[in-house]
């Protein structure tokens, strides 16, 4: 199901599974569907689809029959997975994923399905998630824009929750999707008068955006006076003279980093420009080969301690170093009109070091990145000190943000629970990169017993090093660098852990102020 060694086909794919029915129980694929469209023409040229017969056939219950139909008879005959995998790896692996909440949902599947056989999943080129796209650019006047309600309104008919039907649906439904918003970009003040409305509008509203700060002591006043910003915001014809196309934004890159972007009202790209589609791909696949990171370790033992000690990080600061006054905001122009914001201390990157935390939550494989491998993250316990300067960060970035034309949600990177307002936590994340077929976490690691601190070496990788190493209960050093992040609807700042130093049992807690 090949064009070619290019593969610069979008193949558009979809899982029936069986839906668990107690805790703990895993999902079962039931039927794989795809189709390969050509992104030039926008016509498909091959599909593929086949039943699948689980491993126990007791997963099918009457809820997962009800759900899509396929019954243990259906699959009685059909082939295992293991049978259907180098067929499955062919379709997908080197190209741009496409599908209906296929973030959340598929991917996981798939790579939970070849993990099952103890085989390597497929990597796609990126990823196109419908839900996302068509919630931000189409709106929410097909209501909750699931495939059936979009079906609906389109009049495409019903859906019948069987793979290959409900690929050609997504499809059929994107293109009509894409015909609307280039007919209303076309003759705007007559085809989208009262058409729709942001699906954010009811999140915030521009008029009470400034965030009140009275409880931190400051104000509004005091914080913007310390905005500083370094690179004034271009218009689209100022920054690329071509047409932007605004599906490309949307393809996911293939790395592991969330792109943390913030789209002004001015340099919104004119909606689905299907000319320009084609050469958008071709320029973000050139784009996205030149993002790999080369291997810088060995493969050839298991974790160990090197024996040269560690690297001091001298340019990260503890929160009571760093003055308010002192942080400015940058925004950074990035492609086709889109706005980064730098947060930046005395002009350069503004870099956290904050000894002994707590670890109250152990690491978290719960949020999951475009092709449904773990983000890894943990929280910890928030001193005043640390809480005070993060909630004036916070408040800052919120602002420009807003002030850049973002409806998003925003997300507050302290995290005050109802009940525990005096127990801050924040979540400190461990960028993680693809080498090759495997993920691995850039962070460095250290431990400290006594005066003798070590870095740590890991070859092969494995979360469950990382479970036994960061434990609740675990105290820590976090040297951290402190991001903006504007992505599917919610925006924030997050604290990139770029150093560990974990602490063992005989940690002097006198020191660490512990009891």
């Amino acid at each position: 199901m090949g064009t070619g060694e290019d593969r610069s086909e979008i193949v558009f794919f979809d899982v029936e599974t069986t839906i668990p029915t107690r805790t703990g129980q895993k999902y079962a694929l039931l039927e794989f569907g795809a189709i390969l469209v050509c992104p030039r023409k926008l016509v498909e040229q091959h599909s593929y689809s086949t039943l699948v017969r689980p491993s126990d056939l007791s997963l099918i219950s009457t809820l997962s029959v009800r759900c899509n139909g396929i019954t243990r008879d259906a699959v009685t005959s059909a082939p295992s997975f293991a049978d259907i995998a180098d067929k499955v790896f062919d379709v997908l692996h080197g190209r741009i994923w496409a599908g209906h909440n296929i973030l959340k949902f598929d991917c996981p599947r798939i790579r939970e399905a070849f993990a099952g056989i103890n085989r390597l999943a497929p990597e796609p080129k990126g990823t196109i998630d419908t839900l996302t796209l068509l919630t931000e650019r189409f709106g929410r006047r097909a209501g909750n824009m699931k495939m059936a309600s979009l079906a609906t309104y389109f009049v495409l008919g019903e859906q019948t929750h069987r793979s290959l039907d409900d690929v050609r649906m997504n499809f059929e439904v994107l293109k009509h999707c894409a015909t609307v918003l280039f007919l209303e970009s076309s003759l705007p003040d007559i085809l989208t008068n009262n058409s729709w409305v942001s699906p954010n509008a009811a999140v915030r509203s521009r008029a009470n955006g400034n965030t009140n700060l009275e409880g931190m002591g400051l104000s509004i006043d005091t914080l913007s006076s310390s905005v500083k910003i370094g690179s004034p915001m271009k218009s689209v014809a100022e920054a690329y003279t071509e047409s932007d196309n605004p599906i490309l934004p949307h393809v996911s890159r293939n790395v592991e980093e969330v792109p943390d972007l913030i789209e002004t009202n001015s340099s919104r790209p004119d909606p689905f420009n299907l000319v320009q589609f084609s050469a958008e791909v071709r320029e973000f696949i050139q784009l996205d080969a030149m993002e790999e990171e080369p291997a810088s370790y060995s493969r050839d033992s298991s974790a160990s301690i090197a024996t040269e000690g560690y690297i001091g990080f001298t340019d990260f600061l503890e929160p009571n170093k760093i003055s308010i006054s002192s942080v400015s905001l940058s925004l950074s122009p990035l492609h086709r009109g889109m706005q980064k914001i730098q947060i930046l201390h005395n002009n350069a990157e503004l870099q956290v070091r904050s000894k002994c935390l707590k670890v109250r939550f152990g690491i978290s494989t719960k949020f999951v990145d475009y092709a449904g491998r773990p983000r890894l993250s943990f929280v910890v316990d928030a001193s005043s000190e640390l809480c005070q300067l993060l909630d004036a960060i916070d408040n800052l970035t919120q602002k420009l943000t807003e002030d850049s034309g973002s409806m998003s949600e925003w997300r507050p990177v302290v995290n005050r629970k109802p009940g525990f307002m005096n127990c801050p936590t924040v979540r400190l994340n461990l960028p993680t990169v693809v080498d090759g077929n495997i993920s691995r976490w850039v962070t460095e690691i250290y431990q400290k017993e006594s005066s003798t601190t070590q870095k740590l070496m890991f070859s092969r990788f494995d979360v469950t090093e990382l479970d036994s190493l960061i434990t609740p209960g675990t105290v820590l050093d976090a040297y951290f660098s402190v991001d903006s992040y504007d992505y599917q609807q919610i925006a924030g700042i997050r604290l990139v852990a770029k150093k560990l130093i974990v602490h063992s049992s005989l940690i002097d807690k006198a020191t660490c102020r512990l009891t």
